[in-house]
């Protein structure tokens, strides 16, 4: 619990430049329960806003980081995105689910995508206009 605390501040601290206005809050954790402190809201990604694009919010940020924080760091991460609102939840201490990882590839295309589409066909290997 002191590392994912630890962790949120951290990135409260040294996120809000890049990502925006953001406040530590609780979250949810692996086991069900509630982590006091162990959750991050980026109240309007600045990334996501400017992208326009939910592919590579996706694959440029959230898995990555996700795989960061798991793999080089030790401590589970879940990112939840919110692609109306461009606010981003970080839940350290959180395990990514395949199944959220799916549901997270599923996201359709924004409207306002520049791309038309194109990103996510190149994230998923196909070429594509980008």
């Amino acid at each position: 619990a002191f590392s994912a605390r630890m962790n949120a501040w951290a990135t409260w601290w040294a996120g809000t430049w890049l990502m925006g206005e953001c406040e530590v809050n609780d979250c949810e954790i692996d086991g069900g329960g509630t982590g006091q402190g162990q959750g991050l809201l980026v109240k309007r990604c600045r990334f996501l806003e400017e992208a326009g694009c939910a592919s590579i919010c996706l694959n440029s940020c959230k898995l990555p980081t996700e795989r960061f924080f798991l793999e080089d760091m030790g401590l589970p991460l879940t990112m939840t995105p919110g692609y109306d609102t461009h606010e981003c939840q970080f839940s350290f201490g959180l395990t990514p689910t395949p199944q959220s990882e799916l549901d997270a590839r599923k996201t359709p295309c924004l409207s306002r995508c520049p791309s038309n589409g194109g990103m996510r066909t190149w994230h998923q290997g196909g070429g594509g206009n980008a």
